[in-house]
């Protein structure tokens, strides 16, 4: 495997072009100060004045930022994959805090979800407005208080065994076009233990720094595709 262009021993926020909160880059940068942008999220980081260690992409999006951020910009040409998935590829980090990817064009954001499950060896966690999206991990646990509402969404046939959700998972066979699990609600300190890389994981935005701590804490285990 290719050297990735950001390494990092320490969580890294990703920016991306799309819709950003007035308060999201600075959320992410208080727990991962180091910042790569993909793309046109070089817009927002120089509107933020905000300099980029990476900018990465197809370089289609930058506007004037391109002369700006010349001395770090990383182009990736080919067109199979979004710049979302460039980037996140290229940064080896024990954890990736993605702010600006969710939001805007509905087909954009779905992109994203399929980048989440197409590097399952990549931990990234999805910023978005009112949510949080991540790939789940073979097994993770989450301190969340009781009530706090949790959903578990499918990309393809997975098995998940829950423990401390309001509505057990154990012996679902969830698939897109069958079975999803979303509306769950935390009862107590939840174990999740999936069987395949494909389970996406959400959670309200207020549970930021808990799920940065069980992403952090869980062993890895998903190999790349």
């Amino acid at each position: 495997m290719a050297m990735a262009i950001v390494q990092s021993g320490e969580a890294v926020t990703l920016l991306g072009g799309g819709a950003l909160g007035a308060d999201d880059l600075a959320l992410a940068l208080a727990r991962a100060p180091r910042l790569v942008a993909a793309d046109g999220g070089a817009r927002h980081a120089a509107a933020a004045g905000q300099a980029p260690m990476a900018v990465i992409g197809d370089m289609d999006s930058l506007g004037d930022a391109a002369a700006r951020f010349a001395d770090r910009l990383h182009e990736i040409a080919e067109q199979d994959s979004t710049d979302f998935d460039k980037a996140l590829r290229n940064i080896d980090a024990p954890l990736v805090l993605a702010v600006g990817f969710t939001g805007g064009r509905l087909d954009h954001e779905l992109a994203v979800f399929h980048g989440l499950v197409a590097r399952p060896e990549r931990r990234c966690l999805l910023i978005g407005a009112e949510s949080l999206v991540f790939l789940c991990p073979p097994r993770i646990g989450l301190d969340l208080a009781p009530g706090t509402p949790f959903s578990l969404f499918p990309m393809g046939e997975v098995g998940c065994v829950s423990q401390g959700l309001r509505w057990p998972t154990a012996g679902i066979d969830f698939a897109p076009a069958r079975r999803v699990g979303t509306s769950n609600e935390v009862t107590g300190p939840v174990t999740l233990r999936c069987d395949a890389p494909l389970m996406l994981g959400l959670a309200p935005r207020a549970a930021l720094d808990a799920v940065i701590a069980a992403l952090l804490a869980a062993p890895r285990g998903w190999p790349a595709r």
